[in-house]
């Protein structure tokens, strides 16, 4: 199924306040809501207004914000949580019930039955105030269908605007994700759907993926995916894997706020980036192997996939390692200014591999060897062999 229209849910304050590690203030909350704003997600969430009276001023402080995201609170189904939200302006409202027998049994002990009939009730009233609404069936990939059925059914039937199906623990997988999205997806075909993972089990780009091509229309993320234990969707991770299949699926986000985003975030929350983040780690375009960097310096795309002035980011091509390629070396002396000879390149960079085998080199190390050889004063500290040479073909024939 060919992916449409679709939006961001971005719940990094929301979410984002369950993880281990976060702890924001109200001047925190503005500046990220600002930022994903001017990244251009469609809706923030947050925390329910009833959890503290910090988190009811901070709604309405960030309703005066005047962002063009929707601004939702994410709460019970519950008629004070509800009200208390109304009252402070808000117009969207996200509120859920736990539909699984584990959530039935071991969270709120109310029957499917009550379950269904409490949405529906919520989602008149909500209506009734004139507010978009999302009913989500927490815990919605370990409930019976059946279960799912009803309730949905009944909060359809009352006029909801979007139904949720997170997977709450983290235990889907993209082939479910797509079978159980479709399936409602048919069963509702004027009804958005909301899809919400977490990443338990290392599969939450992998699944919102599914959810969107099985005709999921929000898809719930947090900036660098933080969350409850191990968090969820990340909102760079789904972009690099939409922008990845077509650019045209993300065109309508500003990319280059997506590198400061993470950087706020995570300096927000008192973590590096993650080494493997998609798009935004130090290392994410950090070339090593001679065989890569010589195809990156020739073209980009044969080891890459994105193209980086998109996101206003730029590569690492390694110059102080044994993995070092000769025109890594060549590509360096022309960024400053130098000329070598072909043999003395050749002499350079078998140097910077055998000083490498014995210790760690550094960038600004292999710039100071390259200057010298440019003024004539490099003195290479290998032992040339009988034939007058420690350098092997294979360097020699690197193109």
């Amino acid at each position: 199924m060919t992916i449409g229209a679709f939006s961001i849910v971005d719940s990094t304050l929301r979410e984002g306040e369950q993880f281990a590690y976060a702890r924001f203030t109200t001047k925190d909350k503005q500046d990220i809501a600002r930022a994903l704003d001017a990244f251009g997600v469609e809706y923030i969430e947050l925390s329910s207004p009833a959890s503290s009276p910090i988190s009811m001023q901070d709604t309405k402080l960030l309703l005066d914000l005047g962002l063009r995201a929707k601004i939702v609170p994410h709460l019970r189904c519950d008629r004070k949580d509800i009200s208390l939200a109304l009252d402070s302006g808000v117009r969207v409202i996200h509120m859920m019930f736990g539909t699984s027998a584990q959530l039935q049994m071991f969270s709120h002990g109310k029957t499917i039955d009550y379950i269904a009939a409490r949405a529906a009730e919520m989602t008149r009233f909500c209506k009734d105030e004139g507010c978009e609404v999302r009913f989500s069936g927490e815990d919605a990939f370990r409930s019976r269908t059946e279960d799912l059925d009803r309730v949905f059914d009944a909060v359809v039937e009352a006029g909801v605007d979007r139904i949720g199906l997170p997977d709450t623990v983290g235990r889907a997988t993209p082939f479910e994700v797509h079978d159980v999205v479709s399936r409602f997806r048919k069963r509702y075909p004027g009804i958005q759907i909301e899809f919400h993972c977490h990443n338990d089990t290392g599969c939450a780009i992998a699944n919102a993926w599914a959810a969107l091509e099985a005709g999921a229309t929000h898809i719930d993320t947090t900036v660098l995916g933080i969350g409850e234990r191990n968090g969820i969707t990340p909102l760079g991770g789904l972009i690099a894997r939409l922008y990845a299949v077509d650019r045209s699926l993300v065109a309508k986000y500003d990319l280059k706020q997506l590198k400061p985003l993470d950087e706020l975030v995570a300096a927000k929350v008192g973590i590096s980036i993650p080494f493997n983040n998609p798009l935004t780690s130090p290392t994410a375009f950090f070339h090593r192997a001679g065989i890569h960097t010589n195809a990156i310096l020739r073209a980009p795309e044969s080891y890459e996939i994105f193209n980086l002035d998109d996101f206003g980011l730029t590569r690492t091509l390694d110059r102080a390692h044994r993995l070092i390629g000769k025109n890594v070396i060549k590509s360096r002396a022309a960024e400053l200014g130098l000329t070598l000879s072909e043999d003395i390149l050749y002499e350079v960079t078998w140097e910077i591999k055998t000083m490498s085998d014995q210790e760690r080199l550094t960038p600004e190390f292999v710039d100071a060897l390259l200057r010298e050889a440019a003024a004539g004063r490099f003195r290479s500290s290998m032992h040339f062999t009988q034939e007058g040479s420690t350098i092997p073909n294979s360097l020699h024939k690197e193109k």
